[in-house]
């Protein structure tokens, strides 16, 4: 059998991440170190194995003779979970609930996610950050691997963004684009989240809401204060 390519590319990688997170969710193991002994390899073993994106087939064997986790659950998402019931450790609504949609089915399932507040964990700090007050199922088209998201908790962007609503922010996207909107943290106030223009020195923070005044940034100071650009929002429409 030829060898796998030692460099995986992005469908491997988002393949392996998601099939191993359905391992540690039916299995209940937390660290690497939890999911070794489960498996009953040596932790390099599972270094290996994301090294080459590919896990092996008698992992797959051990974790139904151990936990009635069916293969093709576990590699692909397809249902059922498990072909002997008898031996699940977790219900199979919770592990469908809470694990990713496997690769290829993006908006099949949601993921679960934490929710912050805007203010974070503690507002008076010279960073933010997240401080997690809920949970909301997120589908997996939405996602990325520095999701973020937060409650919004004031009216300045209305109607784009209603108070209440759960704002997705990726963290991994920092650049202002004109008129772009961008999560800005302000130290003694958290996040706000508005319209970015640049301006010479400046960066001008404008609210879609007339009642909100704009806001002024530093230019040598944005990229430090910014945490992500907003890419989604999900909040109920109301009916004029």
């Amino acid at each position: 059998m030829p060898k796998k390519k030692r460099r995986c590319d992005e469908a491997q990688l988002k393949w392996f991440e998601e099939a191993l997170e359905r391992i540690k969710k039916a299995t209940g193991a937390r660290t690497q170190v939890q999911l070794a002994e489960v498996l009953d390899v040596r932790q390099s073993s599972i270094s290996d194995a994301k090294r080459r994106c590919s896990i092996p087939a008698d992992w797959f064997l051990k974790l139904y003779r151990s936990h009635g986790l069916d293969p093709d659950w576990l590699s692909e998402g397809v249902e059922p979970v498990y072909i002997d019931a008898d031996k699940g450790k977790v219900p199979a609504d919770t592990l469908l609930r809470e694990t990713p949609a496997p690769y290829g089915r993006m908006n099949s399932r949601g993921r679960v996610m934490p929710v912050s507040t805007m203010a974070g964990a503690d507002k008076e700090a010279d960073t933010w950050e997240a401080k997690s007050i809920e949970e909301l199922s997120v589908p997996e088209s939405f996602c990325r691997p520095k999701l973020l998201v937060v409650k919004a908790d004031s009216s300045s962007m209305e109607p784009v963004i209603a108070r209440g609503a759960f704002v997705g922010i990726d963290r991994d996207q920092k650049e202002h684009p004109d008129g772009d909107l961008c999560a800005v943290y302000f130290p003694h106030q958290g996040l706000t989240i508005r319209r970015v223009y640049h301006q010479g020195e400046t960066f001008l923070l404008k609210a879609d809401n007339d009642k909100y005044s704009d806001l002024e940034v530093k230019a040598s100071e944005m990229d430090s204060r910014t945490i992500g650009r907003v890419i989604w929002v999900l909040q109920n429409l109301t009916v004029m």
